[in-house]
């Protein structure tokens, strides 16, 4: 359990990274276009797909239509699906967690056409194939 310093403690990193930083003062699903919008006090809107985000993959649009904001300004929170996506990390591009975004980095990659996978491809199908799997006695 942490203590009361590091509470005070992280409140006031918070209250310092506010001064300087962007942080979210509305947040609201977008069904017309697909997006999860959120306003900045800067004046600047973000705007990106859910699933495109961590914990709201498989989110439907009523899923979406609360977003709450932390006293912060900085987490966002889905209660209707138990997610939190944190600002900051947003605002550089991190959508979830390093091993969620590398394993969809993976998945991306597998996708991926090229004129040398589609060769190799035709060549291993030349052949035979890819070799069965032997049962294990």
């Amino acid at each position: 359990m942490a203590s009361h310093d590091e509470f005070d403690e992280a409140n006031a990193r918070a209250a310092q990274r506010r001064e300087t930083g962007s942080f979210a003062v509305k947040a609201r699903y977008d069904r017309r276009v697909g997006r999860i919008v959120v306003a900045l006090n800067t004046g600047l809107e973000i705007a990106f797909p859910p699933h495109s985000a961590q914990g709201l993959e498989a989110a439907r649009p009523a899923d979406l239509d609360s977003i709450e904001i932390s006293p912060s300004g900085f987490g966002l929170h889905f209660p209707k699906l138990d997610a939190d996506l944190y600002l900051p990390a947003l605002l550089e591009g991190l959508m979830g967690s390093r091993s969620w975004m590398a394993a969809r980095l993976g998945q991306e990659g597998g996708r991926t056409r090229s004129a040398a996978k589609t060769a190799a491809s035709r060549n291993n199908g030349k052949r035979g194939g890819r070799p069965r799997k032997v049962a294990n006695e």
